[in-house]
């Protein structure tokens, strides 16, 4: 007979991407996700009609209809538009008018019901960036807010940290998370399980489809689609993965040296007794040539801690949402979300 699964889910809240972990009745972790992603498009009867026809997502509010997920984001390619997004830079966009609405609605279509009354949902959030301004505190309050309404116990945990609990349980959870989001890089040190220093940058994936579609004149859409239908970035073969090289070198190096900068300034960084691992994740961190671009860099930065492996996450794509359900079903992690901060 099988055994009823712990309940907990693991969230994690993508500027791309939004990818949920939970525990089946094995004890297997299951993951699913959904573009973090809409399109706006008349609310005219007849486009009503073909929508539904074609079994797509979409929500009505006032004169518009909203296209959600990854349909959005192939139909902003076929008629070269732009996607919005309800998040920016790694948090709740605060130019996007319509991005609490769709985000409540896109974490509820992936979350579904809590399986008991009140269940724990573990849910990522960016450390505090070291490059801009920006507050985590507001965007960590309303995606609380959202859980605790659709009957979740919301706790929240930072990102790189998220990836420490998945990949590096084996040197007892000791080492260094890389989260390579769409809006921000998250880094994590941790000995033991506890994060030392955790810090985010301000640029991501975003910013390097941005900077290459400005750089060829096309849509960043495009630019991200061609991104992720496999590129080596070592071997570019065209002028779009050309420039896409060059900015991901440009964000590799500036991803580095500040990681360096940090460690150099932190008073907090313990003596780690033998090399330590660091582990790259998510959508950023997916082209071919990304981890050797990092290990080039790693080695020019004269990098302050000595590094024994630097390697991609088993499941680059899921990392994060795997360790925040290991938060979630553990003591491991996790934190009341009200109360989390990054270190």
């Amino acid at each position: 007979m099988a055994n009823a699964p712990r309940p907990g889910k693991g969230l994690d809240v993508g500027t791309a991407n939004l990818v949920c972990a939970r525990e089946d009745a094995e004890g297997s972790v299951g993951v699913s996700s959904i573009r973090n992603a809409f399109l706006d498009v008349p609310a005219d009867s007849f486009t009503r009609s073909m929508l539904s026809r074609l079994k797509v997502q979409c929500v009505q509010r006032e004169d518009k209809l909203y296209i959600v997920g990854e349909t959005a984001f192939e139909l902003a390619n076929v008629f070269n538009r732009e996607t919005r997004r309800p998040m920016q830079g790694g948090m709740l966009s605060p130019t996007e008018a319509n991005a609490l609405p769709i985000e409540r609605l896109l974490i509820e279509r992936l979350l579904g019901e809590p399986a008991v009354k009140g269940e724990t949902c573990v849910f990522s959030v960016p450390a505090e960036p070291v490059d801009s301004k920006m507050n985590v505190a507001y965007h960590q309050g309303v995606v609380s807010e959202m859980l605790s309404k659709l009957g979740y116990t919301p706790l929240s945990i930072v990102e790189g940290h998220a990836v420490v609990l998945a990949e590096l349980e084996e040197k007892d959870f000791t080492g260094i998370g890389v989260s390579c989001g769409g809006g921000m890089f998250n880094l994590c040190v941790a000995y033991k399980s506890v994060p030392v220093v955790c810090f985010s940058t301000s640029r991501g994936g975003d910013w390097v489809d941005q900077n290459a579609a400005t750089a060829v004149g096309a849509p960043a859409s495009r630019l991200c689609a061609i991104k992720e239908k496999g590129i080596d970035l070592k071997a570019p073969k065209s002028n779009e993965e050309e420039a896409i090289a060059i900015y991901y070198r440009q964000l590799v190096e500036y991803t580095v040296n500040a990681l360096r900068l940090k460690f150099e300034s932190s008073k907090d960084i313990p003596t780690f007794p033998e090399p330590v691992d660091l582990v790259l994740s998510g959508g950023s961190s997916q082209p071919a040539g990304f981890v050797e671009l990092f290990r080039e860099q790693l080695q020019k930065a004269h990098f302050p801690i000595p590094v024994k492996d630097i390697r991609l996450a088993a499941e680059p794509m899921n990392t994060v949402a795997q360790g925040c359900l290991i938060a979630a079903v553990t003591d491991l992690g996790g934190e009341p979300a009200q109360a989390a901060k990054a270190r």
